[in-house]
């Protein structure tokens, strides 16, 4: 089983962040047919499903509609949001009964014109869904995923963070500080998104996709993870045909084997940072909390 999903609700974003890429992609919103669709052809096959990849999943217009249908069908969500429309939808989001996780994209402000003019008001409704929804169960995730980058905000964001929440934070595990229960402040570097239009890094390493996750664009279209923001592999489409069909045919099958065996074989890959060794040792420490190397190792001794 899949650890995830990412589907793309929508492509269309209220935002024009710098160090986003965006999409050449026809503007389309998935509708609620074609959302239970995906979902019930996920069934079975992913943990998770996260409203993302391009876009922002809060402005699509049928929200609550969207997110009834995946409790219907008992699928655990997580959204990544940049935090803008979160007084708008807090209550739709707090009512939902499956929800499992928001990670909000504090970084995206700063990446826009005329952002500190309300940059106050901005942290506090985000402080304000944030407090209430961790409160609830909800997992919260406060992203700086920005060092190395635009990162001039960075003090004041954490200020007003420690005004919230002051005394003497933890030391930060693989990035991750746990602010208070269930809510935490995320730093990470910055990363350039892979596009065909530079030039290729390697062509050798390896990927979790396919493995941990995959990504199912608004027009159905299925890519292999979420960075894929313009659809340049495309494996198959889930409003036409059922995963498994697509994971057991070439397209998939090929780009396992070459992760396999080391080899990158489709030009976006090689093209990615998150293909690069150390990059992946960063990524994978971050999310288990441990290197690759040393997971290794634990399963050899519990293997013995």
């Amino acid at each position: 089983m899949l650890k995830k999903a990412y589907v793309e609700i929508t492509n269309r974003c209220n935002l024009r962040c710098s160090f986003c890429p965006g999409t050449k992609r026809v503007p389309r919103t998935m509708t609620p047919a074609e959302f239970d669709l995906v979902l019930e052809r996920l069934t079975g096959q992913v943990e998770y499903v996260y409203l993302h990849v391009m876009g922002e999943p809060l402005s699509h217009p049928q929200l609550a509609e969207l997110l009834a249908l995946a409790a219907a069908r008992e699928r655990k969500v997580c959204i990544t949001t940049n935090g803008t429309l979160l007084a708008r939808q807090t209550e739709t989001l707090l009512a939902a009964r499956t929800l499992h996780k928001v990670s909000i994209s504090l970084h995206s402000f700063e990446g826009n014109d005329g952002a500190q003019e309300r940059e106050r008001q901005y942290l506090e409704e985000v402080w304000s869904f944030a407090a209430r929804a961790a409160a609830q169960g909800v997992i919260v995730a406060l992203r700086l995923w920005n060092e190395g980058g635009a990162e001039m905000r960075n003090g004041v964001i954490e200020a007003f963070l420690h005004e919230k929440c002051p005394g003497e934070w933890p030391e930060p595990r693989g990035g991750s500080f746990r602010l208070r229960d269930n809510l935490y402040l995320e730093r990470a570097k910055k990363f350039d998104w892979p596009d065909l239009s530079v030039s290729e890094q390697r062509d050798t390493g390896t990927c979790r996709a396919l493995k941990d996750q995959l990504a199912v664009l608004s027009d159905g279209t299925v890519v292999p993870c979420c960075l894929d923001h313009e659809g340049d592999v495309p494996l198959g489409n889930l409003f036409s045909q059922e995963l498994d069909e697509i994971l057991r045919a070439l397209p998939a099958q090929a780009l396992l084997s070459g992760f396999a065996a080391r080899k990158l074989t489709q030009p976006l890959c090689r093209r990615c940072g998150y293909a690069d060794q150390s990059y992946f040792g960063y990524c994978f420490k971050k999310y288990y909390g441990k290197s690759p190397a040393r997971m290794r190792q634990e399963q050899k001794e519990a293997n013995a």
